[in-house]
């Protein structure tokens, strides 16, 4: 459900102690209101040449790839690690991850454009905001799991037990980026994923199977609302601002998929950590595991967030920086003005927008 995050918990609850079926119906009415409002508001582009037509086969074969990693982790405990079962779906993700990368360097239109992962700070970016989506999926629900199943909290209960975290988020993320103009968004973000491996390292080290909230949960939940705060706005806009004004869309997009995918992993390497345990005792031990997994995960996400360099903003004509993937040819020999590869004057706005459109900037994703 889309809601401001420090009410998306108590919502949540809310829902799932009405009847957990709202959950995700009430995406539906929203969904709706959401399509009548576009469809009024956003204004109607139809581009002279739409181009080539995405690569539908190519996301099918990474859904496929993704939905048989998870499901190896996932069952991997219950079929066992050795079975063919289990071996047999890791190895299905890996052909199919091959086979999505082969042919995404091929189509048209592929679903990743590869050559903006080459894009230094992009890529790293990525890489760094799918780690962090990895480490807060399961975070978040290892959080939800352990106040209804150990501790015995209704649906709404936890919801509100959860909300101090992302209470935290809204001014960290104000406060976020002219931290991260003065210092580079790569200690920025490091900073936020530590503090988001210190808040679960709390709950490994404090939290026991009788509750005990403002001491031992509230001070994790803190901590890694502090971590979200920092570190996901702060890799948000590095990834965006890495890239050439006409490419923000798409690399926009490859964002987001990259954290979708992240949370997938996220709940997939949880879920197999954490087990069937058939007892409090040793449920506290399982989650402890779990818990332990999730801040090596924060660290490594800050130590790639480590790698992003601070580098000049992108031009703003659209132009990429020297030495990018997406740097234009240099001008031809029949050309001495030096006219190739830059923007075009008025009287070519017509072409030039067209081929806009081709690139995809008028393409924007939520």
């Amino acid at each position: 459900m889309a809601s401001p995050p420090p009410l998306g918990p108590v919502f949540g609850g809310l829902l799932a102690q009405a009847d957990w079926r709202w959950v995700f119906l009430i995406n539906l009415p929203v969904g709706a209101v959401a399509l009548l409002a576009g469809s009024r508001v956003l204004p109607d582009v139809r581009p002279g040449d739409s181009g080539a037509l995405p690569d539908i086969l190519g996301a099918a074969v990474l859904t496929v790839s993704i939905g048989a990693l998870s499901l190896g982790l996932v069952k991997g405990n219950e079929w066992g690690w050795d079975s063919g079962r289990t071996i047999g779906s890791l190895a299905a993700a890996a052909a199919l991850a091959g086979w999505f990368l082969a042919r995404s360097a091929r189509h048209p239109s592929p679903v990743i454009e590869l050559p903006l992962l080459r894009t230094p700070a992009f890529g790293t970016a990525t890489v760094a905001a799918m780690l962090f989506a990895v480490a807060f999926a399961a975070m978040l629900l290892s959080t939800v799991l352990w106040c209804q199943q150990v501790w015995g909290y209704s649906a709404l209960r936890t919801g509100l037990a959860l909300a101090p975290g992302p209470l935290m988020v809204p001014a960290l993320a104000i406060g976020a980026g002219p931290l991260a103009r003065r210092v580079g968004a790569g200690p920025v973000a490091a900073a936020g994923n530590l503090a988001l491996a210190a808040g679960v390292g709390w709950w490994v080290a404090e939290i026991g199977t009788r509750p005990h909230y403002l001491t031992e949960l509230l001070p994790g939940l803190l901590l890694t609302g502090v971590g979200v705060g920092l570190a996901l706005p702060t890799l948000i806009a590095a990834a965006a601002t890495a890239l050439p004004p006409p490419r923000f869309a798409t690399g926009s997009g490859i964002v987001t998929m990259a954290r979708q995918v992240g949370t997938v992993l996220g709940v997939a390497v949880l879920v197999s950590v954490l087990g069937t345990p058939g007892s409090a005792d040793e449920a506290l031990t399982a989650f402890r595991r779990g818990w332990t997994a999730t801040a090596i995960i924060g660290v490594t996400a800050a130590a790639a967030s480590l790698a992003l360099r601070r580098g000049p903003a992108p031009a703003p004509t659209g132009a990429p920086a020297t030495g990018s993937p997406l740097q234009p040819p240099p001008a031809p020999a029949d050309d001495p003005a030096g006219r190739a590869g830059q923007r075009p004057h008025a009287g070519d706005e017509e072409s030039a927008g067209r081929s806009t459109t081709r690139d995809g900037s008028r393409r924007w994703c939520c």
